[in-house]
């Protein structure tokens, strides 16, 4: 039996719970060899007011290159923050060169209907052309609209239907036709729940949680680790996001009962040993 293995190309960050400081240990305790691909080193991350930064962008490709030359293979690719154009078009070489691999795209763009400083348009329409190798897409409603070119609904309260339409028309642009639009508000009068829209060719489900505190950092990297790597261990879309998301809730509650800042991220690790005792 093989184990499976998976090539994460997300930031590193030392301080806040966020990309490969996350994401890696919740690999690793679903059983899967998480391999980093940095796409840079923060020493917090940006939601802190003082924090280092090295891009990483100049050093990316020798560091490909020498997975090549050692002749390692992946099952899954996984991607996250890209923090330029040039780190798109290398992560877009790299992917080419590796489609046998199932390819998952977290296109981290924006949030809460605003696109982040550090990017432009130009990159937008670059990330879009990641999307034909996508086995799996997982955009928030931001850049879920961001991906397809329309505006961002008012409030950011959005309807079945039209969820239905979106995740449709990212999913044909992509290889595997699967769409998770993530952190949906779906009913104004009800602010008490989150959800998100699972899109699995054609069929279409909606997995809610409620929804705990403030918004905090590393959450989506949270939900997006769990779902790969339950999707690597044989879950189906649907039970997979099931899983994720109700794995971010535990770890929000426990937050709020420490009363940690936003910046502090999810107190993920001591729940840890339940991925990997039932995984």
């Amino acid at each position: 039996m093989k184990q499976k293995r998976i090539a994460l190309i997300n930031d590193i960050t030392g301080f806040g719970r966020c990309s490969v400081a996350i994401e890696l240990p919740i690999i690793s305790a679903l059983k899967i060899q998480c391999c980093p691909l940095p796409t840079a080193i923060l020493s917090v991350h940006t939601g802190f007011e003082n924090y280092f930064f090295d891009d990483y962008t100049d050093k990316m490709q020798n560091y490909i290159d020498s997975w090549k030359k050692n002749d390692l293979k992946f099952d899954a690719i996984a991607t996250g923050f890209l923090g330029s154009e040039d780190q798109i078009k290398i992560v877009n070489k790299f992917i080419e060169e590796n489609l046998e691999s199932q390819i998952m795209i977290d296109p981290v763009m924006g949030d809460h209907g605003k696109i982040y400083a550090s990017y432009n348009k130009s990159m937008c329409v670059k990330m879009k052309e990641l999307l034909i190798y996508a086995d799996l897409v997982t955009p928030n409603l931001t850049e879920a609209c961001e991906l397809l070119g329309i505006s961002y609904p008012f409030e950011g309260i959005i309807s079945d239907s039209k969820l239905a339409t979106m995740a449709a028309n990212i999913a044909a642009q992509t290889r595997g036709h699967k769409v998770v639009i993530t952190g949906l508000t779906i009913d104004a009068d009800d602010e008490n729940n989150i959800s998100n829209f699972v899109f699995d060719n054609g069929k279409i489900n909606l997995v809610t949680t409620r929804k705990i505190g403030i918004d905090r950092s590393g959450t989506g990297d949270a939900f997006f680790a769990v779902l790969v790597g339950e999707i690597l261990n044989g879950k189906n879309l649907i039970d997979a996001t099931r899983l994720s998301a109700n794995f971010v809730t535990r770890c929000i509650a426990h937050a709020e009962k420490l009363n940690l800042a936003w910046n502090y991220g999810l107190p993920f690790e001591e729940f840890l040993s339940e991925l990997s005792n039932k995984s």
